[in-house]
């Protein structure tokens, strides 16, 4: 007898977390009854309160030590004591600089990520999908521009109105100056260090919206690319398999978290996809495989394992293959549950990170070098960096124990970018980034930034090999697409928090660099502030498994004026499967 439902096509759980299936207002109504008060209450004291009653102390803490210092200076006992203040305060900048500017970095773009971004983009994104459906697609250029320029600015004006009114409304509380008694009441001190911290957030956050909007308004819209580039006659090409968002599952039926029962279920279709880059490179050579990071739908040691098995099939290809980190690679908390968090304490989102690392020494520790900041040069490959730490990499992978955390976190960030170098000085060469926030929320796990560091490591690279060309991959677009959208949902939250700060920031490669991300699942080839910009599609979500999906191979070309150059993509086509009607017996 046969079952009454197909258990390989799936059910309503597998929709749990697809923003394809359900609304995010049904999404959220699930958060919200499934979310852990504890764990929430937990986080909210660690990354919220905590942080808020440490930054409202300080003014407070600085104006005391001032007076302080001010009236020894005064005294007849002075200079001694001032003098060894002094000292001591200097010692500390001078040892310890370094890690308070990394930790000043982190949080203040961990600030623009929770605040002013998403609030700015919301508003900038919501006016242009306003806007964007009043005009014609016959409009020029250079009527997009200006109402790019003008919803930039408008939405700078908003926000900065908004913070300015949250600033003078916790005003009176506030007590940004005041001397030692206010120490004496705790309650007190609580009140106005929250107070404080409201009026310096809000009064940051009313100068950073205008600061972004301006920035936003003078970069340039971006526009599609309206022609590509011809072969050069002289010079040299490289054939580049530009994948992204493979979202390998660990289970023979399991479906994607992100599309549910709207995508693929399996890996059968990956498994398709490195069949075709075999009989393309066996037709015409590829010189690489770059994969813009999602390889797992939720960074499970199952789905790395399943992702190594497919790249073991196709051993020729494995020395042509290129990853970057993902959110979904280091960001999803729970398959199953967007309200599910990780606290601070977890180990749950290192070991993800670890298992990334890993994995991305096994694939390309040999070819690929990281940047050595101290000296400002490319230092050793990423398998000499991450060998010295294996066996306590194993040991925390075993026992999730919090002694190895910092270790962890500075082999993780030290790590990135991993630079291909070019084979020759006027060659090609691939600069790979994490472009991944740190969050501790499923629901929140699409943000992206790039840190300064890795923007420095850019310019190291850059500056070593002055000649080259570069193609920089990072997983998250660094601007929206200038394409209508059908849901605002679309066009908020998952583009890069600093992206017009990091597009300015290589003004100076602009003509030798082509950027190449993925994490919007579709194709789109464009151009902003004189970069050009290569857009992924998957070859797996939002297609079931009938569907024909596609990728792409690019060849990237630098002609005798040093421009590197892109041509004609070739489109290669992954098949579907004829949709079974054979229940299971």
């Amino acid at each position: 007898m046969k079952p009454a439902i197909d258990p390989r096509r799936g059910d309503i759980e597998d929709d749990a977390s697809s923003s394809k299936r359900r609304s995010l207002l049904s999404l959220l109504g699930s958060l919200l009854a499934e979310i852990s008060i504890t764990k929430l209450a937990t986080a909210w004291i660690s990354l919220v309160i905590l942080p808020a009653l440490l930054l409202g102390v300080a003014p407070i803490v600085a104006s005391i030590w001032f007076n302080k210092v001010f009236d020894e200076f005064t005294s007849s006992l002075a200079g001694v004591w001032s003098l060894i203040v002094i000292a001591v305060l200097a010692a500390v900048g001078w040892f310890g600089g370094r890690r308070v500017f990394l930790i000043a970095e982190h949080s203040f773009w961990s600030l623009n990520s929770l605040i002013v971004q998403p609030c700015y983009t919301a508003c900038r994104e919501a006016l242009r999908h306003l806007v964007s459906r009043q005009v014609s697609p016959q409009a020029t250029s250079r009527r997009r521009a200006m109402l790019h320029a003008a919803t930039a600015i408008v939405s700078g004006l908003v926000i900065c109105a908004i913070g300015i009114l949250v600033l003078l409304l916790a005003w009176p509380t506030a007590y940004l100056t005041s001397d030692i008694a206010i120490l004496i009441s705790p309650k007190k001190l609580a009140i106005v260090a929250l107070a404080n911290s409201v009026v310096l957030v809000s009064a940051y956050v009313a100068v950073a919206a205008l600061v972004w909007a301006v920035a936003d308004a003078a970069m340039g819209a971006p526009r599609n690319l309206e022609a590509f580039d011809e072969t050069p006659r002289e010079g040299r090409s490289w054939r580049i398999a530009h994948l992204s968002d493979l979202h390998i599952v660990g289970e023979r039926y399991g479906f994607r978290l992100e599309s549910g029962r709207s995508g693929a279920r399996g890996n059968q279709r990956v498994r398709r996809v490195f069949e075709q880059l075999e009989l393309r490179h066996a037709d015409e050579p590829l010189d690489l495989i770059l994969i813009t990071g999602d390889m797992t739908d939720a960074g499970r040691s199952s789905e790395w394992a399943e992702f190594f098995d497919a790249v073991a099939d196709h051993p020729i290809l494995g020395n042509l293959i290129l990853l970057i980190p993902g959110n979904h690679d280091v960001n999803i908390v729970d398959r199953a549950n967007p309200a599910r968090l990780d606290l601070p304490t977890s180990p749950n989102k290192r070991l993800r990170k670890v298992r990334t690392l890993s994995a991305l020494a096994a694939i390309q520790g040999e070819r690929v070098r990281v940047v050595d900041q101290a000296s400002r040069r490319l230092g050793d490959n990423l398998a000499t960096v991450w060998a010295p730490h294996v066996a306590r990499i194993a040991a925390f992978a075993d026992a999730g124990k919090p002694a190895l955390t910092k270790e962890l976190t500075d082999l993780w960030a030290a790590s990135f970018p991993m630079v291909l170098p070019p084979d020759r000085d006027d060659g090609l060469g691939i600069i790979l980034l994490n472009s991944n926030a740190d969050t501790h929320f499923s629901f929140t796990n699409a943000l992206g930034m790039i840190s300064s560091e890795q923007a420095r490591g850019i310019n190291v690279a850059s500056a070593q090999y002055p000649r080259a060309c570069w193609v920089i991959a990072l997983h998250h677009h660094v601007v929206e697409y200038p394409r209508a959208a059908k849901a605002l949902s679309e066009r908020i939250g998952t583009a890069l928090i600093n992206g017009s700060w990091f597009i300015r920031g290589l003004k100076s490669l602009a003509g030798r660099a082509v950027l190449m991300h993925g994490h919007r699942h579709v194709d789109w080839v464009g151009e902003c502030a004189g970069l050009t910009i290569v857009s992924a599609p998957s070859p797996v979500m939002n297609a079931t498994d009938d569907a024909t999906t596609c990728f792409y191979v690019h060849t990237l070309a630098i002609g005798l004026d040093r421009r590197l150059r892109l041509l004609q993509p070739q489109r290669v086509a992954v098949p579907g499967e004829p949709r079974s009607e054979e229940a299971v017996a």
